[in-house]
């Protein structure tokens, strides 16, 4: 074993938390030695998150335009997808963005970046196993946690031993399977079973949920449901796997339990996206004393200080909400209070996420069943998207927009945007509600025309005659 190397701080992980603030802590003049499992720098989000999976669902996008094309009066002819290309846009934009993210630390003289998995020894010691062999024993006054999560596998009776997809590998395919039984309604699942049905498979999506998506409104994930059934995903909701075995041709065989009784799902190939989980075990958490909860996730503080004195938890691993905006915030809070003035917290954000099927799902604060569940007063704002001027002219109107307004103040509790580009529209509703305005305030907005915000003024119309 390599003797101790001693740094100012320690930082697992160059997700979008652990990379700018390794980029901080060095220009504040210190020390930094940065941890990175992959061979590839930039976390979850570039390596096999948000930028590859973006990066498919808009080839898959342009298929179904494509396909639609003579609903514009254009001619087109049949449409093929051929997903070695997919991939390797896919594989070069990833690069582009790890290169660049590579560069930018690589800058920095005082940064250590080490390739290899990290594993803790004490509060304040880490051993890193190299990727290219041997190890290194790191320690430091500061640790910072950004290691992230993975793919969840569930106990399913067979399926250690049945070949099977998840969110990373899935996006290596070379050629469209005939037939893709996606395990899992949630985002990640949902996601994909939208994108491989455009790309040309058959989709088979099963959900042990009543419904999809069960933390919206149902009226939110009726509607998403309507949508992907309209495009020929078949849904089997309130539906577990009791065994999973491989099947004909190198396929794979579900036994499958539902509502209406027992029966089997085959199909070519089989995606399990049924979670995350965090990789506190990967790091042997218990030998630094650092406190985990029931789900295995670090415990932190609104601070993200962990219990343990000069160690901070970032990002997905910490268990708050799995998005790369919320990682990031996560890195300002920890910049300020060590680096600035002081005083951050994560306390009372608001934080929006999309789920980025088409039409998108974009979100912001809280949901009509979970104000109500509050016992707060509410109204309900609904606009369908066939309502909306620049919907019908670009012929996008399926779904809706939906607001909750605070009955007594006129604040906006939360917002629901299921339509083109959900998430762009419902970051003008999120800005609102950090700028504390009622709603009225957007009803008698001057918007430009024709654009999806300016039905902001007819959504709100809609609340006055509710």
């Amino acid at each position: 074993m390599a003797d101790h190397e001693s740094f100012d701080a320690v930082v697992i992980g160059t997700g979008q938390a652990g990379k700018p603030l390794a980029g901080a802590l060095a220009e504040s003049g210190r020390t930094v030695a940065v941890i990175e499992k992959s061979d590839l720098v930039g976390g979850t989000c570039v390596v096999e998150g948000c930028t590859p999976t973006k990066t498919m669902v808009a080839s898959a996008r342009v298929a179904h335009l494509v396909s639609r094309a003579a609903d514009y009066g254009v001619r087109t002819g049949p449409v093929s997808v051929d997903l070695e290309v997919v991939r390797r846009r896919k594989r070069d934009i990833v690069e582009q963005w790890s290169s660049g993210s590579r560069r930018g630390m690589e800058r920095h003289e005082t940064i250590d970046l080490i390739f290899g998995t990290a594993r803790f020894e004490g509060p304040h010691e880490v051993v890193v196993d190299l990727r290219a062999g041997g190890t290194r024993r790191l320690t430091a006054p500061w640790v910072f946690i950004n290691a992230g999560a993975r793919a969840a596998i569930p106990p399913v009776p067979g399926l250690d031993e049945t070949p099977f997809l998840t969110n990373a590998s899935v996006m290596e395919l070379g050629e469209v399977p005939e037939h893709l039984v996606v395990l899992g309604g949630g985002y990640i699942g949902l996601e994909f079973a939208q994108m491989f049905r455009r790309f040309g498979a058959r989709v088979t999506v099963v959900e042990m949920a009543e419904r999809l998506l069960p933390m919206e409104d149902e009226d939110v994930s009726g509607e998403l449901a309507s949508i992907l059934e309209g495009e020929g995903v078949a849904l089997h909701t309130g539906t577990r796997a009791t065994r999973v075995t491989p099947g004909a041709a190198g396929g794979v065989r579900l036994e499958l339990a539902g509502p209406e009784g027992d029966f089997t799902v085959e199909g070519s190939h089989l995606l399990v996206a049924t979670g995350r989980r965090p990789n506190t075990d990967l790091l042997a958490v218990e030998r630094a004393g650092l406190a985990v909860d029931e789900r295995g996730y670090l415990v932190v503080d609104d601070e993200l200080r962990t219990n343990v004195e000069g160690v901070w938890a970032l990002g997905d691993i910490n268990g708050g909400p799995p998005f790369t905006h919320v990682a990031y915030d996560d890195y300002r809070i920890v910049r300020d209070n060590l680096l600035g003035e002081g005083g951050a917290s994560r306390a009372g954000r608001v934080v929006p996420y999309t789920l980025f099927t088409d039409p998108q799902l974009g979100r912001v604060g809280l949901s009509e069943a979970q104000a109500r569940a509050a016992g707060l007063p509410v109204r309900v704002a609904k606009l369908p998207m066939s309502r909306v001027a620049r919907a019908i002219e670009t012929d996008e109107t399926r779904g809706f927009m939906k607001a909750v307004v605070h009955a007594e103040t006129g604040r906006i509790l939360g917002a629901a945007v299921l339509g083109i580009e959900g998430g762009e529209v419902a970051t003008v509703l999120q800005m609102a509600m950090l700028g504390d305005l009622p709603y009225t305030v957007l009803k008698e907005g001057v918007f430009s025309h024709p654009t999806l915000s300016e039905s902001l003024n007819n959504l709100f119309m809609a609340m006055d005659r509710a």
